[in-house]
């Protein structure tokens, strides 16, 4: 039997420019070590919900029960920096603060609302929010003390459904669909590349 086609998938609030921009300036600053690749401001995002491989099919339902969410931006806050995941450091992030509790809101509803229209099963497990800054290659040791990381409240303009395409220099990130929480925010259509600034 014929196995039917799958996309990788996630969830994620895309980020106003000037919190990518000043996440991207600190990391320069601060994550220069050999071995670290530092994201480009248009690969930062907060990711809500990693679905994985799922089945092409159900693409229409995801994008209509994202569509259909009735939820609005919380203010959120950039936190400390944290390496993830603890006990074998691959990324270096930034920590979100939310509080008022929103995005704890937001990130379950949207989970439940995916979860309905689609085979897909939530990790029932505690959502810590972050945005990565860089990503060390194999073997490379974490790095030590940093200074402080920007202090910036910031609104997330959109929920948006992504396909990752991974690729041997890099994964690609495919806008599907967009539900948006900002009046100012511009659809972006179509692939755009994560690409690194190292």
């Amino acid at each position: 039997m014929k196995r039917s086609p799958t996309i990788r998938l996630f969830a994620a609030l895309a980020l106003p420019r000037e919190c990518t921009a000043a996440l991207a300036a600190w990391a320069r600053s601060e994550l220069g070590a050999p071995g670290t690749r530092l994201l480009a401001p248009d690969a930062m995002h907060l990711t809500i919900a990693f679905l994985g491989e799922r089945p092409a099919g159900e693409l229409e339902e995801l994008t209509a029960a994202l569509e259909a969410l009735d939820i609005e931006a919380p203010e959120l806050h950039l936190g400390a920096p944290v390496r993830l995941p603890p006990r074998a450091p691959r990324t270096v992030a930034v920590e979100v603060t939310d509080p008022s509790g929103a995005l704890a809101e937001l990130q379950r509803r949207t989970a439940d609302a995916l979860a309905s229209a689609s085979g897909w099963e939530p990790r029932r497990r505690r959502f810590r929010p972050h945005i990565t800054v860089a990503r060390m290659r194999r073997n490379t040791p974490p790095p030590g003390a940093v200074g402080a990381t920007p202090s910036l409240p910031f609104n997330p303009l959109a929920l948006e459904l992504l396909r990752s395409h991974l690729l041997p220099d890099g994964a690609v990130y495919e806008l599907l669909a967009t539900r948006s929480l900002h009046a100012a925010y511009e659809r972006r259509d179509g692939p755009r590349s994560v690409r690194l600034d190292r």
